[in-house]
C-alpha cells in the first residue's frame, strides 16, 4: 500500500524520496527491517497472549534430556512469523503481482491448516491433532491452486535467449544494443532448470510429448502433479524439522535467503544474460516477500533459540514449508530442493527409513529393529548425548554449506 502511495506522490507532486519505492532493493531492505521489528517487538506481546490463554505445549515423554522443562512453553508462535511477513508485504509490494498473490494465498492456506491442527491439540485435548489425511488433502489443494495458476496465468512467462548466430548479428548491426535485444518475446512455458547439467533446462511437457506431440495440451496435468508432490514433501519436511529449539526457523531462513538470490538474478535481465540462466519477468517482486519472511524468521529466533520462550507449532512449520516450496517452483529451481533443503530431506528420510525398517524387521523376525536411536534425525543425535543447541548450530552450518553449493550451480554445469 505504501508502494502505491509513494508512486502517486512521485507522479503528482514529485515528492522527495518517493522514487526510492520504485527500487526493488530498497523495498526489500525495508521489508526485512520492518518484519524484524514486528517479530521482535510485538512477538513478546503475542507470547504473553498465548501464555494468558494457557496455550502451552504438551510434551510427550520421549526420554530426551531437558524435555520436561519444555512443558508449558507457549505454542502456535507461527502466528508471529505469519503476521511479521504479511504486514510488510501488504505495505511494500505490488499487490497485483501474481507471484505475491500466490504467496499470500499459500501463507494463509497453510497457516489455517496448521492453526486447526494446533487448535485441536490444545482445545480438544487430542495429541494427534488434525488427522494426517486432512493435512495431505490441504497440501494437495494448495498444490492444485499453485500449479494451475502458474501454468495458466498470462503473467507467468519466461524469455529465452536468441540463438548465438542471431545474437552475433545483432552485435554486428548494433554494438550498443541493450540486453533485452538478445531475448525472444515473452512466452508461456513449462520449462524449469536442473542443477549441474550443461543444458540445464528441462520441459515437463517432454514427459508425455515423447509418446505423441498432441499430448502437449495435457502438460498442465504433469505440472500440477509436480507442484503437489513438491509442496507436500517440503511442508512435511519442515514440520518434521521443527523438533528442537531454533532448528526449523534457522534452517528455513538460510534456505529462503538463498532462494531470494535466485529470484533476484533470474528476474534481472543483465544478471540472467551474464550468468546464462533463465530470465523470468516480474518474479523480482518475490524478493520483497522473501526478505520480509527472512526478517520474520530471524525475529522469531530471538524467542525460539534455546531455551525457547515459544514454539512455532504446526501453524508455523507447515506454513514455512509451503512458502519455500512455492517460491522454489515460481523461480523454477524446484530441482534444487534436494540440495538446498537437504536438512528437510534428511529429516524426512530418517523417518521413512526408521518406520519402514521397523515394520519390515517386525514382520520378518517378530521384533522391530531400528536404524536410528530415534527419528527424526535430530532426536537421534540427542539420544547420542549431544546438547540440542550444538545439534542446531551444526545443522545450520550444514544448511549454509548446502546453500553455497546451491548458489554455485549458477555457474557449475
Amino acid at each position: 500500500m505504501l508502494y502505491y502511495l509513494f508512486e502517486y506522490l512521485e507522479k503528482q507532486f514529485q515528492f522527495p524520496g518517493a522514487t526510492l519505492f520504485g527500487y526493488i532493493t530498497f523495498r526489500a531492505a525495508l521489508a526485512m527491517i520492518l518484519s524484524l521489528l514486528i517479530s521482535t517487538i510485538y512477538g513478546k506481546r503475542i507470547i504473553r497472549f498465548l501464555q494468558r490463554k494457557q496455550l502451552g505445549e504438551t510434551i510427550r515423554d520421549l526420554g530426551l534430556e531437558g524435555q520436561a522443562e519444555k512443558a508449558g512453553t507457549p505454542t502456535m508462535g507461527g502466528v508471529i512469523i505469519i503476521l511479521a511477513t504479511l504486514i510488510p508485504v501488504l505495505l511494500l509490494s505490488k499487490l497485483e503481482n501474481i507471484y505475491i498473490i500466490l504467496l499470500i494465498v499459500t501463507t494463509l492456506w497453510m497457516g489455517v491448516i496448521g492453526f486447526i491442527d494446533d487448535y485441536i491439540k490444545k482445545f480438544k485435548n487430542n495429541k494427534e491433532g488434525l488427522k494426517g489425511r486432512f493435512k495431505v488433502l490441504g497440501q494437495v489443494g494448495l498444490g492444485i491452486i499453485v500449479g494451475a495458476t502458474l501454468y495458466f496465468h498470462q503473467d507467468v512467462v519466461i524469455k529465452e535467449k536468441l540463438p548465438i548466430a542471431e545474437q552475433q548479428q545483432i552485435i554486428e548491426t548494433n554494438p550498443d544494443a541493450k540486453e533485452s535485444a538478445f531475448f525472444k518475446p515473452e512466452e508461456k512455458s513449462t520449462k524449469t532448470t536442473i542443477p549441474f547439467v550443461k543444458k540445464n533446462e528441462f520441459d515437463y511437457a517432454d514427459l508425455i510429448t515423447w509418446i505423441h506431440p498432441d499430448l502437449q495440451k495435457y502438460a498442465w496435468v504433469i505440472f500440477i502433479l509436480i507442484a503437489i508432490i513438491i509442496i507436500t514433501a517440503v511442508s512435511n519436511g519442515a514440520n518434521l524439522t521443527d523438533g528442537i529449539d531454533g532448528l526449523a526457523a534457522g534452517t528455513s531462513a538460510i534456505i529462503v535467503l538463498t532462494l531470494g538470490i535466485f529470484a533476484y538474478v533470474s528476474s534481472n535481465i543483465i544478471f540472467s544474460q551474464y550468468l546464462d540462466i533463465m530470465y523470468i519477468p516480474r518474479v523480482e517482486e518475490i524478493t520483497i516477500y522473501i526478505t520480509a519472511f527472512v526478517g520474520a524468521l530471524i525475529g522469531f529466533l530471538w524467542y525460539n533459540t534455546y531455551p525457547a520462550q515459544v514454539f512455532m507449532g504446526d501453524t508455523g512449520s507447515l506454513t514455512i514449508g509451503g512458502i519455500i516450496a512455492v517460491i522454489a517452483i515460481a523461480v523454477r529451481k524446484e530441482w534444487l530442493i534436494p540440495v538446498l533443503c537437504g536438512i528437510f530431506l534428511a529429516e524426512n528420510l530418517s523417518v521413512i527409513m526408521q518406520v519402514s525398517w521397523f515394520k519390515y524387521t517386525k514382520n520378518k523376525y517378530g521384533e522391530g529393529r531400528r536404524i536410528f536411536k530415534m527419528s527424526p534425525l535430530h532426536h537421534h543425535y540427542q539420544k547420542l548425548g549431544y546438547h540440542e543447541s550444538k545439534i542446531v548450530t551444526r545443522f545450520w552450518i550444514v544448511g549454509i554449506l548446502l546453500a553455497i553449493l546451491s548458489i554455485v550451480t549458477l555457474k557449475i554445469r
